[in-house]
Formats: structure tokens, sequence, C-alpha cells
């Protein structure tokens, strides 16, 4: 019983341990700031933030090599230089670091570990070349990790998040390839509707092509200006609104002199009258047509039922020809017999000819076949 009892009034002094200490600790606790850590909002880096607004800005030149045997994004140090020059608006999402200087900025960079400055593998210009590569296909890690942009190289170590759109259509391009592995049994309401959906798209890009070299050329030596209509159109990185922009940028070039607008025009007359001597007649453009849409027919027309049906016809076909010759043999041994004179060499070399014409062409019927037995003798 005394044990009992010690027992309980040991337990009853932790607990009111516990509670007073309790109450001091949440008498010095903020009740504004102080919230469960599962609840707290994990505030991003504003470097990390900086980081990620200027890699996926298409100003910023970047290109792609192998470093420790893992592709990786770089930049050159003289571009970042030159394009926070040009846009300090960038820095804004630094808060309160947005006043350093571009070095500094950079240095923060790779303290971060978000930049890791790497210097080309290559030291020595190759033979036939008269100096190293701008871009160098392989890098390494450079053993100073300081900011500088004389031939500095900075690789970005993070994983650059993708939009959305990128996703939806990696997971489109395997089901857009299986669809074009198919196209032969699609129906053929749905071919010509594919057909002529890629051939007006197709039209319509070379036509646009087309029309914008044209007016390139004609105000080139005309007026010596360089005017280029929808100048994103060939972009190779250039986000949707900017590919179809149609106002050209402004000429801001030397411009050309009229010896080499001369030159040009010449040489554009030429061509264009030697590719009028050139044409095609009427027959000819004919014969070409009917070539191509014998072949646009073929394709279309053609389908897994047909195909198994003309297969089955030609076995047919062959099975047919090849039962008179048999026929025929059997008649051949009994002629004797029944008093029918056999035929002579030159029968039968001829009937061996016109055996080799059907079962080349497979087409043969049985009164071509059985033509040398009916001959009077």
């Amino acid at each position: 019983v005394m044990t009992k009892e010690m027992k309980k009034s040991g337990a009853e002094k932790k607990r009111v341990r516990r509670s007073s200490a309790a109450i001091q600790n949440g008498g010095n606790r903020d009740p504004n700031t102080d919230t469960p850590p599962r609840k707290q909002a994990v505030k991003k880096d504003a470097f990390q933030l900086f980081a990620e607004k200027v890699r996926n800005h298409k100003e910023l030149e970047s290109r792609w090599a192998v470093l420790q045997e893992t592709r990786v994004e770089y930049f050159r140090g003289k571009d970042f230089v030159s394009f926070l020059k040009k846009h300090p608006e960038a820095k804004d999402l630094l808060e309160s670091d947005s006043n350093l200087e571009i070095e500094d900025i950079g240095n923060f960079l790779l303290r971060k570990n978000l930049l890791v400055r790497c210097d080309r593998v290559v030291k020595t210009v190759r033979p036939g070349k008269r100096k190293l590569s701008k871009w160098p296909a392989h890098l390494e890690i450079f053993p100073d990790q300081v900011f500088s942009e004389n031939d500095a190289f900075f690789a970005w170590t993070f994983v650059n998040r993708r939009p959305l759109w990128q996703t939806l259509l990696s997971f489109f391009w395997p089901v857009l390839t299986l669809a074009i592995c198919l196209f032969p049994v699609y129906p053929h309401q749905a071919k010509l509707l594919i057909l002529y959906s890629c051939a007006g798209v197709l039209l319509l890009i070379l036509s646009l092509l087309l029309v914008r070299a044209t007016i390139f050329g004609v105000m080139w030596i005309i007026l010596g200006k360089r005017i280029w209509f929808f100048p994103n159109i060939l972009a190779e990185e250039a986000t949707l609104r900017e590919l179809f922009r149609f106002w050209p940028k402004k000429d801001e070039e030397e411009r050309p002199k009229w010896t080499a607008r001369l030159f040009y025009a010449i040489v554009a007359v030429l061509v264009i009258l030697l590719l009028r001597h050139h044409a095609p007649d009427e027959a000819a453009r004919a014969r070409y047509q009917k070539r191509v849409s014998n072949i646009i027919d073929d394709v279309l027309e053609w389908s897994p039922r047909l195909a198994l049906s003309g297969m089955m016809d030609k076995q047919n076909t062959m099975d047919n020809t090849t039962e008179p010759n048999n026929n025929y043999s059997d008649g051949s041994e009994s002629s004797p017999e029944k008093g029918v004179p056999p035929n002579d060499n030159r029968d039968g070399e001829i009937f061996f000819e016109e055996e080799v014409e059907v079962n080349e062409d497979g087409l043969g019927n049985i009164e071509d076949s059985e033509s040398p037995s009916s001959t009077p003798q």
C-alpha cells in the first residue's frame, strides 16, 4: 500500500512540473508568429526565383553541353552581365539584395549552388580552325568558383520546371506516332480528311514563306531595306505569341551597296528566265499528275480487307491455272490408247511458252491453257 501511494505522489509531481513549464513557455510565445511547422508556408528563396526567371528568359543565350557525363544548360559570363544591364528589372526579385552588383549576384548564385563555374575541356585550337569554339560541347568544373565575365562558363545546377503544356505534349507524341502508323487502316473518309488537311497546311506554309521571301527580295533590291514579315516564323526558340508576330523589326543594319543590289537583281531575273524556259509542257504535267494521283489513290483505297481479299483471289487464280495443266498432262498420256497422235516438239514448245506467260501474269483462263490440245491435227 505504501509503495502505491508513493508512485501516485511521484506521478502527480511530474504532472505539476510539466504543466508549470508549459505555462512559462506559453507566456513567452507570440501567438501571431507561433504556428505549427506543418502549417507554416515555406517561403522560396529570392535567389532561387531570380535564377528560374533568368534561366527561362529568351534573351539570355544558352547552350547544352556535357559536364562529367551529364547534359547541362550553360551560359557565358559576359552574356549574363549584358543581360542584367539590359534588363535591370529582373533584380527586383532579389528584394533587399536588388542593389547588389552583378558580380556579387553571380557569387551569391555560386554559393547557393544554383550555378557552377565550368571551363572548356579542349583548350587548344584544333587543326584547320583559327580560334576556339564560342560554345564548347564538353565542359569540366573550374577549380576557382568565383564569378567572372572573361571567358567563363556557368551551368545551372537545378532542375528547371516544365510548364503543363510541355508535360501534356510529352504524352501526346507517342499517341501521335501510333496514330500515324495506323493510317493505312483508317476509313476512307478519315484518310481524305487527313490528306487534305495536311496538304492545306503544307501549302499554306510554303506560300507564306514564298510571299515573305518575295517581299524581302523586292524591298531589298528597290529600297535597300531588310523587311521580314513574320520575323520569328523560323525561330527555334520563341513563344507562340512571338512566333506569329506579323510586323517586322526595325532595320538597324547598314544599308547594302547599290552594286550588290544590282547584281542580285540580275541573278534573280536570270533564274526566272531559266525556270520559264525549262518549264514542263502540258503533256509532261498531265503525266506527272496522273502518276501522283495513282500513288495517292493506291494509298487511300488500300485497306486490310481488300488486301486479304486480293491475296485470296490471287491464290484461287493460281490454283485454277495449275489444275488444267494437270488434266492436260493426264490426257496426253492416255492419247496413244485412244488413237490420238501426240503433239510434236514444236507444239510442246509453244505450249510451254504460253504456260510461262500465264504463270507470270497470274490472270490466265482455262481456254488459253487448253488451246494447244484443241488444235486440229
